[in-house]
C-alpha cells in the first residue's frame, strides 16, 4: 500500500482504503454510503432502468472492493469508482445488444458530429403539460423521460454536470473524454431540453432519479450480504 500513500489520494480516501483492503466491512460501508447517490444517477443516466442501475452498482461495488487492494491512487478514489461504474453499465449495455443485435451508441464510440439523436429536440414540447401548477413530481418526470431520450454520451454528461454538479475537468476524468467534448455534450443536451423545461432544468436537479434512505440502505446491506456469503 506504500504506492497509495505516495499519489494524489486524501488522507481520508488513503485510510478508508487501508481500512478495506485490511477487511473492514464498516469502512466499506462508510465508502458506499458516501458515493451511492453520484454513482446511482451514473448508472441510472447510463441504463435508463432503476433497478439495473441499482444491480449493476451493486456488481461494480464488489468488483472494487476486490481490486482496492491494487489500487494505486493515479485517479481519484471517486473517479476510479465512477469508472469502475460505467464499465460494468457498458458490459451490460454489450451484452444486452448482442442478445438484441443491435450496436448501442456508447459512450465513446461516435464523435459528437456523428452521434444519432434519439430525440427530435423540435419535439421537445409534446409532453410538457400546458398547465403551470403541475407538480414538482410531474415536472421532475418528465424531466427524466427527456433525459432517458438523450443518447448516452450526453446523458451522463448532463447528470454529472447539471445534477452532480461536477465541474468540467472532473467530468472530464470520470468518463475519459476530452473536456471540449465534455462542454459541447453539456451544451447540446441543455439546448436540446432548454425549450420545455427552461428555469426548471437548474431548480430540479438535486431531486433527479430520487435516491433515498431505502434505496441506499438496499445497495448497501445486499453487497455486504453478497461478501458475507464469501
Amino acid at each position: 500500500m506504500a504506492d497509495v500513500y505516495s499519489s494524489g489520494l486524501t488522507d481520508a480516501d488513503a485510510e478508508i482504503v487501508r481500512r478495506i483492503v485490511s477487511g473492514d466491512l464498516a469502512a466499506f460501508e462508510l465508502l458506499m454510503r458516501r458515493h451511492n447517490r453520484r454513482l446511482f444517477r451514473l448508472a441510472r443516466a447510463t441504463l435508463r432502468n432503476d433497478a439495473e442501475a441499482e444491480d449493476a452498482l451493486q456488481d461494480a461495488y464488489l468488483k472494487a472492493f476486490n481490486a482496492l487492494a491494487q489500487f494505486r491512487g493515479d485517479a481519484a478514489l471517486a473517479t476510479w469508482l465512477s469508472r469502475l461504474v460505467l464499465n460494468e453499465c457498458f458490459g451490460r449495455m454489450r451484452r444486452e445488444a448482442r442478445r438484441q443485435n443491435l450496436m448501442p451508441t456508447l459512450l465513446n464510440g461516435a464523435d459528437d458530429e456523428q452521434m444519432a439523436f434519439d430525440m427530435d429536440p423540435t419535439n421537445v414540447h409534446d409532453d410538457f403539460a400546458p398547465d403551470q401548477a403541475a407538480s414538482r413530481a410531474e415536472i421532475r418526470a418528465l424531466l427524466e423521460r427527456k433525459l432517458d431520450a438523450l443518447p448516452v454520451g450526453f446523458r451522463t454528461v448532463f447528470v454529472l454536470r447539471s445534477v452532480e454538479e461536477m465541474s468540467i475537468e472532473e467530468t472530464a476524468q470520470c468518463l475519459g473524454i476530452a473536456e471540449a467534448t465534455v462542454r459541447s455534450r453539456h451544451f447540446r443536451a441543455r439546448q436540446m431540453l432548454r425549450d420545455s423545461l427552461a428555469g426548471e432544468v437548474d431548480s430540479l436537479g438535486p431531486a433527479l432519479f430520487e435516491f433515498g434512505g431505502t434505496c441506499c440502505d438496499r445497495i448497501v446491506a445486499a453487497v455486504l450480504a453478497r461478501l458475507r456469503e464469501r
